[in-house]
């Protein structure tokens, strides 16, 4: 059987719920917006993968976090990304970029590799980031340019990490549903 899978930082219940609130500033949006409890950051999207390389997965994603003390992410702003795409795909929360965050996803990565761990590695530099709603372009491109919503807000919240996740996903009508399959805490 194959799992949808990726590792993920979830966020501290009062970091989501001051993310989610944002939601209601754009209203005229055309976006799907994230549920609160799917509000996460991705460290490493594996894709599809089978039962055998999952328990792999879970168990090279501890002993990687087993060597990474906890560390602090600082969320700066939520606009418009990925950056110079148009018209832009998502509304996100941009978090600072960190030495540790960096170093923790990278390991992963090679670590899984090394395990022998089949994905598509998407190579290029980790940019911490919540989704919080994906825009459905074909709507979007219907407003009027002033209708469209300009979205640039400085935030501030920090939280500690302490620990990572191996996640399911599972595609159900009302959006996907992200499940913990094994919570990996940091050394």
């Amino acid at each position: 059987m194959k799992h949808r899978v990726f590792i993920a930082i979830n966020l501290p219940q009062d970091i989501k719920k001051r993310i989610f609130g944002y939601q209601e500033k754009w209203p005229e949006l055309p976006a799907r917006w994230t549920k609160e409890h799917n509000l996460h950051i991705t460290l490493l999207f594996l894709g599809d993968i089978s039962d055998e390389d999952l328990g792999e997965v879970c168990k090279i994603t501890e002993k990687v976090a087993l060597k990474h003390k906890p560390f602090s992410i600082n969320l700066k702003n939520i606009s418009y990304g990925p950056p110079k795409k148009m018209p832009p795909r998502m509304v996100w929360v941009k978090g600072e970029i960190s030495k540790d965050s960096s170093s923790l996803k990278d390991d992963l990565e090679d670590s899984l590799i090394g395990g022998g761990v089949r994905f598509s590695s998407e190579n290029r530099g980790f940019s911490p980031h919540i989704t919080l709603g994906r825009i459905r372009t074909w709507e979007l491109r219907n407003m009027e340019l002033e209708e469209i919503p300009e979205i640039s807000e400085e935030i501030n919240l920090n939280f500690e990490v302490n620990s990572i996740e191996v996640m399911g996903s599972q595609l159900k009508k009302g959006g996907p549903e992200y499940i913990v399959l094994e919570s990996a805490p940091l050394g």
